[in-house]
């Protein structure tokens, strides 16, 4: 017979947990509660009951990204994400506090980061998963290190630094400018001492990026419609350096303005990830690149050629935020049953900055 203490350490050997899987794939429109699913789950957290080399963790964060869109489709197009296998839960970039470990290098009680974490309360992981510790201090909070220090931020540093590295002077035009990237890349091309404009999707957002962001001009791209006629207004002298988070007519208007040798970074194409790949925007003027000598370039912030520039970033980004230089703004959704409505959100125009669930209180 047990001991009283004894059934008690049983019982915390697994905690209830809720999970997001996905239960169907949706090849086109914005996911839906047919697609994606919550169902309750034990997960152990003792390290007697978890594999060597993993660690439980007790969830407190998960960014919520575009390109989680592109591994619901069930196909292999695009972004050409991994697809996410049927009834497999959904993982996302998150911040986790360490229960328990089977890995010397991460204690009870520490905060990790990784890419891979479950969208759920709790959940068990491989410890190669975590990328990093992170330091609580007062200076960066938490959500920081999915935002600016993460995703986010290292597409924003990738295409403006790395592939764009606009001169001091020049032309820099980003889209969804209010967006997690967006918001990122016009601070980083401002310090560069660069004249900066963004498109975005409300009157509210042109006011934000302006006056918290530091953009020189923003314009509402749903109210001047006439995007060829928007950008000649907002460069006069054409443009040097573009920054593409939406793809589609506005990709192609920017064709229409560019300067000759000018460098365009595709980060994203947000316009085009709920349309199967014949119903999406043709761009007809790729000429102009042949004629402008522009250089036009894609890339993914997980492919090796970028990932060993990941500590150089956290080390510039870092800096910048201590210093007061970049800022961000988050839209914080509460309780991981938020999942499906944040997920909805980044494909509206409702969200301002950076969508994150909280998923436990600190």
């Amino acid at each position: 017979m047990r001991s009283g203490s004894e059934e008690m350490n049983t019982v915390k050997m697994a905690m209830e947990s809720k999970e997001w899987f996905i239960s169907a794939y949706a090849p086109e429109g914005i996911p839906t509660s047919d697609h994606l699913k919550l169902r309750a789950a034990k997960i152990p957290v003792a390290a007697g009951s978890i594999a060597d080399r993993h660690v439980a963790l007790e969830m407190l964060f998960v960014s919520i990204d575009p390109f989680l869109r592109s591994r619901m489709t069930g196909r292999e197009d695009g972004l050409y994400s991994p697809q996410f296998d049927l009834n497999q839960v959904v993982t996302a970039f998150g911040i986790g506090r360490v229960v328990a470990s089977t890995d010397d290098k991460y204690g009870k009680g520490e905060i990790v980061t990784g890419p891979f974490l479950p969208v759920a309360e709790y959940c068990v992981v491989p410890s190669d998963f975590i990328i990093r510790k992170i330091e609580p201090t007062g200076d960066i909070e938490l959500p920081d290190y999915l935002s600016c220090l993460g995703v986010p931020g290292f597409a924003a540093w990738l295409g403006i630094e790395v592939l764009g590295e606009p001169k001091a002077g020049t032309n820099v035009f980003i889209s969804a400018a209010a967006g997690g990237v967006g918001m990122y890349a016009g601070q980083l091309a401002k310090l560069r001492g660069c004249r900066v404009v963004g498109s975005t999707g409300s009157d509210e957002k042109v006011i934000l990026v302006k006056e918290e962001f530091g953009y020189d001009e923003a314009f509402n791209y749903k109210k001047e419609t006439d995007l060829d006629a928007a950008l000649r207004k907002y460069f006069p002298g054409g443009i040097d350096m573009y920054l593409d988070n939406v793809g589609g007519k506005m990709l192609e208007a920017v064709l229409n303005h560019v300067n000759r040798g000018a460098r365009i970074s595709l980060c994203g194409m947000i316009s085009e990830y709920n349309k199967v790949w014949t119903e999406r925007e043709g761009v007809r003027n790729l000429l102009n690149m042949v004629g402008k000598e522009v250089r036009m370039e894609g890339f993914m912030v997980g492919s090796p050629s970028h990932l060993v520039r990941f500590g150089d970033f956290a080390q510039q980004m870092e800096g910048h935020l201590r210093q007061g230089k970049i800022r961000s703004k988050h839209k914080i959704y509460h309780g991981v049953e938020s999942f499906l409505e944040s997920l909805q959100s980044v494909f509206s125009s409702s969200n301002m900055g950076k969508v994150i669930i909280q998923v436990k209180p600190l």
